[in-house]
């Protein structure tokens, strides 16, 4: 469970001790992100060697936070301060660049 701007995030169908008073239904958040040349020379350059990709590592995670952040303000404008069922998916959009979608439900707690 995390707090983000006031919005209670779960990846749970309950916020652990409150209960659910209101559902306000699927909220949404996604980012469309493109490789980097110099990240795919660096991992180019990793896959001879092996480890982790940081490159990529931090575009995921940038990625993640602004679909959840565009989730939790649709969340917010609706009047929920939880979104419940949190979930993450991505999809291949064009060759080099990648959608981060996250989801759940945007719910009134107590």
């Amino acid at each position: 469970m995390q707090n983000r701007g006031g919005i209670i995030l779960s990846n749970t169908e309950t916020v652990p001790g409150k209960r659910i008073v209101e559902f306000y239904g699927v909220v949404t958040g996604n980012t469309v992100r493109a490789k980097h040349l110099g990240r795919d020379i660096m991992a180019g350059l990793k896959n001879i060697v092996g480890g982790e990709l940081v490159g990529y590592t931090e575009l995921l995670q940038e990625s993640r936070n602004e679909a959840t952040d565009r989730m939790v303000e649709q969340a917010r404008s609706m009047g929920a301060n939880a979104v419940v069922n949190v979930r993450f998916a991505t999809s291949s959009i064009a060759q080099g660049a990648a959608e981060l979608f996250a989801y759940g439900t945007g719910v009134r707690v107590e």
